[in-house]
């Protein structure tokens, strides 16, 4: 018997300074039963750092042809392409060859230094490509939030991020790889 998907709600009152996008969101997340709590808020945390109109939660791990979240334009252009965790080159590649913008955080404890200079080099071929990397303390933080019912305040001011919920305070500072 398959396992399915845990839904979670979220109220999400985003104050982004740095974009002027001020906005409310009621949000259902589906966590699929391989998705760890981290990933799952730093799902939340991208689309609270790339918030716009048409910005979408797609499949994600259900899914191997599309991203985490993305933007589809009325035209059917993908726009924005946002990925998460530490993909090969041939996945960002796609990527960057559908959409006009793609944006990569990474995360985990060891790992990202290791990934990223293995794929360095190869990766400023991409123009429009941006990667962001996450700190894994302030990830592991973020997971201890998970509920099925999560009420987050998350302000973004300088390219620092800071998620309050009525008792937790976690500051996240995405480190701009390139």
């Amino acid at each position: 018997m398959a396992l399915k998907s845990t839904i979670m709600k979220v109220q999400l009152s985003l104050s982004d300074m740095d974009r002027h996008v001020y906005q409310d969101f009621s949000l259902t997340l589906a966590q699929h039963p391989s998705e760890t709590d981290q990933r799952l808020m730093i799902r939340l945390l991208a689309f609270a750092l790339n918030s716009c109109d048409g910005l979408e939660f797609t499949k994600g791990l259900s899914a191997d042809d599309e991203p985490e979240l993305w933007h589809v334009s009325y035209s059917e252009e993908i726009e924005l392409w946002i990925e998460l965790g530490l993909p090969d080159e041939k996945r960002l590649k796609k990527a960057c060859n559908k959409s006009k913008k793609v944006v990569l955080y990474t995360y985990g404890e060891n790992n990202q230094a290791i990934w990223w200079q293995k794929h360095q080099p190869k990766l400023y071929e991409f123009k429009n490509l941006s990667i962001f990397s996450l700190d894994y303390a302030a990830t592991q933080a973020l997971a201890a939030l998970v509920d099925r019912g999560i009420k987050l305040a998350i302000t973004i001011q300088d390219g620092e991020v800071w998620v309050n919920t009525d008792t937790t305070n976690i500051e996240v500072k995405p480190l701009q790889l390139m």
